[in-house]
């Protein structure tokens, strides 16, 4: 079998020996102070991957979060960065995820820092995760701020899956409420509506637009799916825009409800990273422009970016933040400034953090009991009007008769 391995030191050395499996041939190389990476049955298998295009390939939060872990749990362990990546590169099931670790790994064995190798995979790591690092390979407590990263990501991967989930439930109904319709236009009730067609009578105003919206439907099905999937193309590429982004991000603000989630996602997201980052060693400056980069909403990015500047020219978080109480909550603001006057910010964060990430939470419980019965009764006000408009002139038929 043919083999790649690796030395106590970290070299690659390839080869051939004869063995039954690879289990067998593991114990081989062992003998022989080798660790093994890779066999021909290995290098097959790979072959036969299918490669992604380059805009589908990603990492995903979870991807990033088990690394993290893993990461950390191997350094306390003793490993070196380079075995420590190895390893995670040949668990992870993320074909392009394998290719980056590897490409890490190769670095950090010809001696760059973690950090430094990380950076140049920025759709892998963002600029909050590679800072983090830095800072703990410089402070000599990369262990621990591992750990607030896996907490950090974990906490934010939540907070995502609880909105995201919320509104799955409502969007899986219209959608399979639109394609019925669609169905029932196109295939049932052409069928019953041209015995109305051909009656000598005056139709009701629900079956006049039933019967115009089933033949446009049939008639022009084609155009208005391509029409309804220009329009979407167009919108996602204005909202891509920096102005479009802004527009939508306006608009969403002053939503009543949507308005109150955005704030508070943004709000638990922003004092919960810049927790991380202080605890980690990153300076308040530094941090407050990290954070600014990675918030969600145009006006926090704005708002956080001119934070930084201001707390750089000697004015206190708290203070800024008084003068934008409609995206900063009165509550926030005045537990930052106690975090400041007792020198626990990192900690008052964590605290605020937490009270916005569970509120979010019980939003979401909340909005998912008020949407149900809210669908519940669109659906029944959609199956009423087919209802009344094919009844309706059934019985004008039978009065005449």
């Amino acid at each position: 079998m043919y083999y790649k391995a690796r030395t106590v030191k970290g070299e690659i050395k390839s080869g051939k020996l004869n063995a039954k499996d690879k289990a067998e041939l593991s114990k081989l190389l062992r003998a022989q102070g080798l660790i093994l990476v890779s066999t021909n049955e290995q290098k097959k298998g790979a072959s036969m991957e299918i490669k992604l295009p380059k805009f589908l390939r990603r990492v995903s939060a979870m991807d990033r979060m088990l690394f993290t872990r893993h990461l950390g749990i191997m350094l306390k362990a003793g490993l070196s960065f380079s075995r420590a990546i190895t390893v995670l590169s040949e668990q992870t099931g993320n074909s392009y995820f394998r290719e980056v670790l590897e490409k890490i790994q190769e670095d950090v064995q010809k001696g760059s820092q973690l950090g430094e190798a990380l950076e140049k995979h920025p759709k892998a790591f963002d600029e909050l995760f590679v800072n983090m690092i830095k800072v703990g390979e410089t402070g000599g407590n990369l262990e621990e701020v591992l750990d607030l990263l896996y907490i950090q990501i974990k906490k934010s991967n939540e907070l995502t899956s609880r909105v995201k989930g919320a509104m799955m439930y409502p969007a899986v109904i219209m959608f399979a409420m639109t394609i019925v319709g669609v169905l029932m236009m196109v295939f049932v009730l052409p069928s019953i509506l041209s015995v109305f067609r051909d009656m000598d009578m005056d139709l009701p105003l629900p079956t006049r637009l039933l019967i115009f919206v089933s033949d446009t439907i049939q008639n022009d099905g084609i155009l208005l799916l391509v029409g309804a999937i220009a329009f979407f193309s167009i919108f996602i590429s204005i909202i891509r825009t920096p102005k479009g982004k802004k527009g939508l991000d306006y608009a969403l603000l002053r939503m009543p409800t949507i308005n109150t989630i955005i704030m508070k996602i943004n709000m638990a997201r922003f004092c919960r990273t810049l927790s991380s980052m202080i605890a980690s060693g990153v300076s308040i400056v530094k941090a407050l422009e990290i954070v600014s980069r990675i918030l969600g909403n145009t006006y926090y990015k704005e708002t956080v970016a001119k934070a930084s500047a201001s707390v750089q020219k000697g004015m206190t978080l708290s203070e800024f933040f008084k003068q934008y109480g409609k995206l900063f909550h009165p509550m926030m603001v005045h537990m930052v400034e106690v975090g400041e006057e007792t020198g626990t910010l990192e900690e008052t964060l964590k605290q605020v953090a937490e009270f916005y990430e569970e509120d979010v939470e019980q939003v979401t419980e909340n909005m998912s009991s008020i949407i149900e019965p809210i669908l519940m009764l669109v659906m029944g006000a959609a199956v009423g009007i087919f209802a009344v408009s094919i009844i309706q002139p059934m019985y004008g038929i039978m009065s005449k008769m």
